[in-house]
């Protein structure tokens, strides 16, 4: 059973993304946390990105919206 989630809204924040991303991970003092990526219908390659760190860390989900 999870203890928390991390979740992280996303729209238009390609330049900084992977830095906010990284440092949740990095936070990883417990293992039982998921981290929910909500992609707003970002225009620029925020989804993208988001898809990415999905594929390499299973405790990532993203949901894609349209705004």
């Amino acid at each position: 059973m999870l203890k928390y989630s991390v979740v992280i809204p996303i729209y238009n924040v390609e330049s900084y993304l992977g830095a906010c991303i990284d440092s949740v991970l990095a936070q990883d003092a417990a293992a039982d946390y998921e981290i929910i990526l909500i992609d707003d219908g970002s225009p620029d390659g925020s989804g993208v990105i988001c898809d990415r760190y999905a594929q390499e860390y299973p405790q990532i989900r993203v949901l894609h919206d349209t705004n």
